[in-house]
């Protein structure tokens, strides 16, 4: 990896610091932008994603292209849950609409883990889909 590669806040965090990186991840995730999100993992990132194991920069960025290639209208929000030295824990939700045109709204927690760049090295989230009609979408 490129030494000189960085991505402020380092760690370790503070409240303020950990907050900043949660909404740092919520608004490049929202960007639907799979190169500027793969930019955000060290070129060795290991990933858990549901059942999926995603092992480096490229396939993470491989993965997001087919993710927002098949969940349309993508809409997340993360929040803080707890953080300690270069590790952040964060629950979220969002909503998607599939090809078919059903809506989803996904839950679920993520554990990160940051190299001392402020890349993050380590990813594994827990999902949950559930079905939802339109008109119960939260984020539009």
């Amino acid at each position: 990896m490129n030494t000189e590669e960085k991505r402020f806040p380092l760690p370790p965090f503070t409240l303020e610091t950990a907050l900043q990186k949660v909404q740092m991840a919520e608004d490049a995730w929202n960007s639907q932008d799979p190169v500027r999100v793969a930019k955000a993992y060290t070129i060795d990132t290991e990933w858990r994603n549901r059942s999926s194991f995603i092992n480096g920069r490229q396939e993470a960025e491989a993965f997001l292209t087919k993710k927002w290639q098949e969940e349309k209208h993508y809409k997340l929000k993360k929040e803080l849950w707890a953080f300690l030295e270069n590790k952040i824990a964060v629950r979220f939700e969002y909503e998607f609409q599939n090809n078919e045109g059903q809506w989803f709204r996904a839950y679920g927690n993520e554990n990160w883990e940051f190299d001392e760049n402020g890349l993050m090295q380590k990813r594994f989230a827990s999902i949950n889909d559930l079905a939802i009609e339109e008109k119960d979408r939260k984020f539009k």
